[in-house]
Order: C-alpha cells, then structure tokens, then sequence
C-alpha cells in the first residue's frame, strides 16, 4: 500500500520553488548566518524543535565549538529512526557523452576526451559484476546528452535492468514532467538532481553553455518530479563553487518546500565536494572535514527523517567516523566512467574517488560499528516483505 500511495498522483502545487527561492536575498542570508552569536546558538540548542532559522544558527561559524553536542543529538535521532542500519548504494555510469560545458566536471563538452556510451550488452555485463558484489539498490549517471542518452535510452535501459534491481535511481539531465511520468511508469524509484550552486550569477559563471546553463530550468526539476509522483527526490549542493553555509540553507529551505508541497515523496541530501577531475577548477570556498561534519549534524537536527547520503568522493578516515554521525546511506566500490566495473575499467572519470575500498571492507567497516547493512530502500524491503 506504501508503494502505491507513494506513486499515485501528488498534489498539484499552485506556485513553484522559485517564488519561495525569490523572496531570500544571498546577501542578507549570508550576513545573519555570519552575525550568529555564541547566545544564539545556545539557544538553539536548547529547543527540542529546530526550525529553518535555527538551522540557519546550526551552520554558523559560531556552532562550530558546539560540534561534539551536535553530533551527540544528531546521533540519537538518527538511531530513533533509522535504528542501526546503513543502506548501501552503487552508481553505474552509463555515458559520459555530454552537450554542456561546466567548469569542474570531466565530462564538460569542452574537455577532449573518449566518449561512450554503453550498449544493451555493456550494460548487461556491467549489471552482472554489480549484483555479485551484492547490491540491490542501482543509480544510473550519465553525462547531460538528451540527443544520446535521452528518455528512450534512459527508459530502455530501466526495462533491462529492473528485473536485477528492487530499487532504480537516476542521476542526469533533467526532464520534463511527462518524461518523468514516463520512466517513473517503468519502475524508476528515485531521482538525484543537484542545483550545484544556488548562486546565480556563480551558477552562470560554471555553466556557461549547454541546457544545463538554464538556472531556473534546473531549480523547477523537484517541482515537475513531485507533480509526476516520484518515489523520491535527492537534492544537493556541490561545496566548494560559493559559500558552502549559504548553499546550504537555500537546500534546506528546498527540502522544506517539497516537502511540505509534496508530502507523499522521500527526501534524501548528498554531501559532494568538489574532486580533482580532467580540467580543473579551484574550490573558490574550503569546506573543511569539520565543516561538513557540523552540516550533517544540523541537517539531522532539522529533519530527522531526511536521508543523509555519502559518497566515495570523501576519505576512508572521514567515512568511518561519519557513520555514526547522521549518515543513512554510503556507496562503495564506485567507479565514475561507463563501463567502469567490467566493460572498460581505463576509461576516463568523471572525478576522482578517494574511498577506493572494495564493497566488503565497507560492509565490514559498518559492521565492526555495530551497524547492519541494508542493501535496497528501507520502505521497499517493508512493502515487499509483507
């Protein structure tokens, strides 16, 4: 019954993410997060509720000596609702062919490198090395390519796989709401879709050609997948283009949106920071080890039922010590090229990892915390269990 309520028509919202998104000011947002008092924060802290504006007290300079509290609480409510399990995921690129230019990613069109696109067989091939590592959970990735790898490819690729998985995920250009509709008909579970910077004079300056150039296209992505009645939503900024604190809140200030807008979908948050990849660019903002820790935390104090996910871009030091900190989901093993597992392994990445431990060192890294691993969505092992 959960499944079918969470894929029946949602609500159909009246206005969009961007009248909410134009009435905060970055500038504005950026001087209180920094203005934030020690008082302020214990204060904060105090409360058994946090609301947006807490949260936005959460993330300032000033929290940062309340970090141990933080990830105490964070800790608790984690367990209260997740219990002790840690989902794990695998991503599985099916193309790095790309029609946009963005400054910090291998894929740019403007870098010159071998393109693929993985056929029906490749795909086969490289779903079989998965399945034997154990997963069940599959995120699809491909480069931004709507004339190679657009809705029928995308949609063919789901009918392949989806007898070999419980859950699907996406990660690629954004669609329309039929072309969602469409794919979420063949069994697409969740979509990831990362606003990147919710600066927009920042945004335009990394993506300077290409659909993905449009900023107000890829803000209304959330609102046409809660309309086509997805399963769900996976936001995210990548740390590192503008101030990590301010991105921050304009992803917490989404979260609230869609779900308030949007009640019958999941929500989850990814944490990427910016990985040396083919045609660099330099973080124009460090966010530190501790940084992101305090952002984990705070994101758990304002939502306790949000998945908070990690990937291979951090160290196996951080990743160890964050999964008791907030964390509900990690991906291990990655590889970010097509073909990366089985079919062609020397192709180019999208970035570099830095976790590089093989699916069981993570699996056992989990269990030695006391933790069990769970290897395909929470509400999906309910359903089909009973």
């Amino acid at each position: 019954m959960k499944t079918q309520i969470a894929n029946s028509q949602q609500p159909i919202a009246k206005s969009n993410f961007k009248t909410v998104f134009e009435t905060y000011n970055w500038d504005t947002l950026e001087q209180e997060i920094y203005a934030v008092s020690k008082t302020d924060v214990e204060t904060v802290l105090a409360k058994e509720k946090i609301t947006l504006n807490d949260f936005k007290v959460l993330i300032s300079p000033a929290a940062k000596p309340f970090i141990e509290h933080m990830a105490q609480r964070s800790h608790q409510l984690t367990k209260k609702r997740f219990g002790n399990t840690i989902q794990m995921y695998i991503p599985m690129y099916l193309s790095n062919e790309c029609q946009n230019i963005c400054t910090y990613c291998g894929f740019s069109m403007t870098n010159k490198i071998p393109r693929k696109t993985l056929s029906d067989a490749e795909i086969l091939k490289e779903v079989e090395h998965i399945k034997k590592l154990g997963y069940d959970h599959i995120l699809l990735v491909t480069g931004e390519a709507n004339r190679t790898v657009g809705v029928s490819y995308l949609k063919h690729a789901i009918q392949l796989i989806k007898k070999h998985f419980s859950n699907i995920s996406i990660e690629v250009q954004p669609l329309d709401q039929e072309e969602y509709e469409a794919l979420i008909a063949e069994g697409l579970y969740a979509v990831l879709v990362y606003q990147e910077t919710y600066h927009e004079a920042t945004y335009k300056t990394h993506h300077p050609k290409g659909k993905k150039s449009n900023f107000n296209y890829r803000l209304d992505t959330p609102d046409r997948l809660g309309k086509a009645g997805i399963h769900k939503i996976g936001l995210g900024a990548l740390f590192g283009l503008e101030d990590w604190r301010v991105d921050s809140f304009y992803t917490a200030l989404h979260l609230k949106y869609l779900q308030k807008t949007y009640w019958r979908t999941k929500y989850s948050i990814s944490f990427p920071r910016l990985r040396p990849h083919q045609g660099d660019v330099e973080p124009k903002v460090e966010m530190t080890d501790t940084d992101l820790v305090q952002l984990i935390c705070a994101y758990r104090m304002l939502d306790e039922d949000v998945e908070l996910s990690m990937s291979t871009r951090e160290s196996e030091t951080f990743r160890n010590n964050i999964i008791k900190l907030g964390i509900t989901s990690i991906s291990a093993e990655s590889k970010t090229n097509p073909g990366g597992y089985a079919v062609a392994p020397q192709s180019l990445e999208q970035f570099e990892i830095s976790d590089e431990r093989s699916t069981d060192a993570i699996k056992n890294m989990i269990q030695s915390q006391g933790y069990e691993v769970v290897w395909k969505d929470w509400d999906r092992s309910y359903v089909n269990s009973h």
